[in-house]
């Protein structure tokens, strides 16, 4: 079953990792685990925040699938 998840972004398409955890369906401690074994969407660190873009989360979605 797919489930429309709404997130709030910047204007350049970011997404705070609350938002990317929501999206894919993870929980945020699940989805900082996989950025540090360097498995989860690419991310970046601003401010000391980590942030992801919507297209790289839709693309890592297209790869490996939505959370169960």
């Amino acid at each position: 079953m797919i489930t429309r998840v709404n997130v709030d972004s910047t204007p350049d398409g970011r997404v705070t990792r609350r938002g990317a955890a929501d999206y894919l369906g993870l929980s945020v401690k699940t989805l900082a685990n996989y950025r540090s074994r360097g498995k989860g969407p690419r991310c970046i660190r601003v401010g000391g925040r980590t942030f992801y873009y919507l297209k790289d989360l839709e693309a890592f979605v297209q790869l490996n699938g939505a959370a169960a």
